[in-house]
């Protein structure tokens, strides 16, 4: 009885199989109306829709990489013995479409001979136009063919951590590589060559690496807002902190060659030490909650001395962080109030050798403008 009810159970399921596989049965119809497969063959492969992120970096690259070049430097090593040629790379970026590209000074310092290298394999021997030290900023010239693809250059001014940031270059010689982050904080102060300190820049964790100094590095509008310039790594790689130069410091080196001025000497430090206070911290000392740039020291002879700078005059602990007080509290730099630690920086970055800084400072409760002269830059930040 058993076994017959066994046969008859896969009797039954034998023929319902048959019916609903026939593509014309009214059964199967029944179970899929639109004649869509009951199950999905698995040699078919469903790929899925791009993000708004995803297409956005997407775009950024295809309008941007035709633009990126890359650097080799042929360099001369000597000592006491013998000569030694070699190579180095670096990236850059096109912004004329005459062939004129924006590079770190570092990638085409000592060079004897330089060439570029488009993405379409094209090659130019560069020669330098222009050179600023201060700020590790080149720029070179090839004589293309035909008209080049430039990048657009956006405002460094304006950024906000935490906003997306894209990186091209030339990776250890990996061309064309984008990688991608966000900015992870600004107005950094690192050291750069020569033992020259390099101010106010750009932190972000977009991989670079040896080969991406002088490439761009942009927004999420695909404008540039940085140029690639040194990396953290006690291990020799990447761990995700990078830096770049803002590209207004840049933007004032081109604007002084196309109208024929030159580059003038940067400025250097006004010769103080500062500290940032707003808040809390602020209303702890007895200052404005808004806050601004405390003057902790002022070094002799500088240009803020000159101008009439006050430093502290008594240590207090606040928070486990020793404070000198009693010194001027910056709160405007040209005439715009203070709401960032590097505002005295970005504001000297713009600026050159004999002109002047306006700062409104507070002093013993009141308010009072102050010129500094500015001279020329040093490699002391202080």
């Amino acid at each position: 009885m058993r076994l017959r009810t066994l046969l008859i159970t896969a009797l039954l399921v034998a023929g319902f199989l048959y019916v609903t596989t026939k593509s014309d049965s009214p059964l199967r119809r029944a179970f899929a109306p639109d004649n869509s497969p009951l199950w999905n063959n698995s040699n078919t492969a469903h790929s899925a829709g791009l993000g708004a992120d995803e297409q956005n970096t997407i775009d950024i690259y295809k309008n941007a990489h035709d633009s990126v070049v890359y650097v080799t430097s042929t360099v001369v090593e000597r000592n006491w013995l013998f000569e030694q040629v070699g190579k180095a790379l670096g990236s850059g970026f096109i912004v004329n479409p005459g062939g004129e590209i924006l590079t770190n000074n570092h990638v085409v310092s000592g060079s004897r001979q330089l060439e570029v290298t488009l993405p379409d394999q094209t090659r130019y021997n560069a020669r330098i136009l222009a050179r600023d030290a201060t700020n590790d900023l080149a720029l070179i010239k090839i004589e293309p063919k035909h008209s080049l693809r430039a990048l657009q250059m956006g405002d460094s001014d304006r950024l906000q951590v935490g906003q997306k940031v894209l990186a091209i270059g030339q990776p250890l010689g990996l061309d064309g590589t984008l990688t991608t982050g966000i900015v992870s904080s600004l107005g950094r102060t690192i050291d750069g060559e020569n033992n020259r300190e390099l101010e106010g820049m750009i932190q972000t964790d977009a991989a670079i690496n040896q080969g991406n100094s002088g490439g761009p590095l942009l927004d999420s509008a695909g404008e540039v807002i940085g140029i690639n310039t040194a990396i953290y790594t006690p291990s020799g790689g990447s761990i995700g902190i990078g830096f770049a130069m803002p590209i207004n410091r840049a933007k004032s080196m081109l604007e002084a060659i196309r109208t024929g001025k030159g580059i003038a000497q940067p400025a250097g430090p006004i010769g103080i030490q500062t500290m940032y206070v707003s808040g809390d911290y602020a209303e702890a000392l007895r200052l404005p909650s808004g806050g601004g740039i405390l003057v902790q020291e002022v070094r002799r002879g500088s240009p803020a001395a000159e101008a009439g700078l006050h430093g502290g005059i008594r240590d207090v602990v606040l928070g486990g962080t020793e404070i000198t007080t009693g010194g001027d509290l910056i709160t405007a730099v040209e005439g715009k109030p203070v709401n960032a630690r590097d505002a005295l920086v970005r504001a000297i970055s713009r600026k050159h050798a004999g002109e002047t800084l306006g700062l409104t400072v507070l002093r013993d409760g009141r308010t009072m403008d102050i010129k500094v002269t500015l001279s020329e830059a040093l490699d002391s930040r202080f």
